[in-house]
């Protein structure tokens, strides 16, 4: 039996269906719990279905990234965050646009 409170973003195994899956997403007021086993599947299962697995804590799979589609080159530039040097003066990275000498200003 789960005794376990279902934790997003970790692995557990089902000793039953020898499966690993991790928990993505937890609906309390549905009483759902949303899993992504190694494949790529997508599946929701009820709270008290939940109890009545038993369940190991897993570790993730060395290939968990295949099922999201993730490569290696993904993890290189991981969301970071652009800081642009100039706060102050976004008009200065625009060019301006002369013909024949004249500017337009």
């Amino acid at each position: 039996m789960a005794s376990q409170v279902p934790v997003i973003g970790a692995w557990y195994q089902d000793a039953t269906e020898d499966e690993i899956f991790e928990v993505v997403a937890v609906d309390e007021h549905a009483g759902s719990i949303e899993v992504q086993y190694v494949d790529g599947e997508v599946s929701e299962i009820d709270l008290d279905t939940w109890q009545q697995l038993l369940l190991l804590a897993a570790e993730p799979p060395e290939d968990w990234r295949v099922s999201y589609e993730l490569s290696n080159e993904d993890s290189l530039s991981s969301d970071d965050v652009y800081v642009p040097e100039n706060w102050n003066d976004p008009l200065m990275d625009i060019d301006s646009d002369t013909i024949y000498g004249l500017d337009d200003y």
